[in-house]
């Protein structure tokens, strides 16, 4: 089990460095006034997306899954590991909300300033807070 749970740190770490990282990007893919750099930034931002951010999301669910078959029925009993399982899931449509502003940036189709993306980026920091707290401090 300690395997299993190193490994899923490792992975949420990697995750949550690529959400921190991607809507950064955006903010200076809007404030990108040359198509070099818009193209550059698109580049970037697939990459980041395919590469680092779905593998280490999909590394952190299953060994999260794996973690909790571990000792179902404590967890199951558990109120912070529910409200923990509320924020990953905020967390997941967070994700899949970047993969939409990935593709809209890459069809020049993107809408938002570089405002909504600098509070965008904010997000994953609050989600990340409270999950720590509540699984290290395991308050209900």
């Amino acid at each position: 089990m300690p395997w299993v749970k190193a490994f899923h740190i490792i992975a949420m770490v990697s995750w949550f460095a690529a959400l921190f990282y991607l809507p950064r990007l955006f903010v200076y893919h809007v404030d990108a006034t040359d198509a070099i750099s818009r193209d550059r930034f698109c580049i970037m931002e697939r990459r980041l997306y395919r590469v680092i951010a779905i593998p280490s999301m999909i590394a952190t669910v299953a060994l999260g899954i794996w973690l909790y078959s571990f000792n179902t029925s404590y967890y199951t009993a558990a109120g912070w590991m529910h409200a923990k399982l509320a924020f990953v899931i905020l967390l997941l449509a967070y994700h899949h909300m970047c993969g939409a502003y990935v593709r809209k940036f890459a069809q020049g189709s993107n809408t938002r300033s570089g405002r909504f993306f600098r509070v965008f980026n904010e997000l994953p920091t609050l989600t990340l807070i409270a999950i720590v707290i509540l699984v290290v401090v395991k308050p209900f």
